[in-house]
């Protein structure tokens, strides 16, 4: 059952040591078939050098494991939420990238600093606050989900133009429009928090870009207008 799909989350997964985004286990990657109602994760706990595309589980968007021998990724609550809360997601990454960790640590939001940032995300990256006891004894990993939705929905974000978010004192989640533009955006989150991180210590009272620039290079790259590359 979806051979293909299963295919290209074993590989976007392969992609996370590749990029130097997760250390030991630390990190999943998810894509769905929308059509089908499935989505296809990484189980939980294997090795990236003992994976193989076979080992990866199909879920229904129920949260029911509908095909596979070994137990889905222990985020996998939180990705079937986040598949449920935003239809326009077709693949989700969670890492414990150790940038953008930093930051969930923290407790902070990334501002927007410069126009490597505004090229990908607009404006700047949320970080959610931590569940309460209730919260975290009650469902943890379906509650982050809720939690993520609800943020995106109270400050009105768009979820493919801010397609990444950190959960306090926890790490960062990113999507895409499949498994690997999920992954190719948690690199990018890792650089942007280096840069934005960096950017403190050089200058501590630093203030974000010119709204008028992070508007210029996010919009021609995204949107009607865009301009860059050979696609448009």
């Amino acid at each position: 059952m979806l051979k293909h799909l299963k295919k290209k989350v074993y590989e976007a997964n392969m992609q996370l040591p590749q990029y130097g985004l997760v250390t030991f286990t630390w990190g999943n990657v998810s894509g769905i078939d929308r059509d089908r109602g499935l989505f296809v994760i990484k189980p939980s706990g294997v090795d990236y050098d003992k994976l193989k595309p076979e080992d990866m589980v199909v879920m229904d968007l129920k949260g029911n494991k509908v095909e596979g021998d070994l137990n889905p990724s222990s985020d996998t609550k939180t990705h079937l939420e986040l598949y449920n809360c935003f239809p326009q997601i077709g693949g989700i990454v969670h890492t414990h990238s150790p940038w953008a960790t930093s930051w969930a640590q923290a407790g902070r939001d990334i501002p927007c600093y410069g126009t490597t940032h505004a090229d990908y995300i607009y404006g700047s990256i949320p970080c959610v606050r931590n569940l309460t006891k209730e919260e975290l004894d009650e469902d943890y990993e379906l509650n982050t989900g809720i939690l993520i939705a609800d943020v995106f929905e109270e400050r009105k974000l768009d979820c493919m133009a801010v397609p990444c978010v950190l959960c306090k004192n926890h790490g960062p989640f990113t999507w895409g429009t499949d498994a690997f533009n999920a992954v190719h955006n948690a690199v990018v989150l890792e650089e942007v928090a280096k840069m934005a991180a960096q950017c403190e210590w050089i200058n501590p009272q630093a203030e974000p870009a010119p709204q008028c620039l992070q508007d210029k290079h996010y919009l021609r790259k995204h949107g009607p207008g865009a301009y860059y590359g050979q696609g448009n």
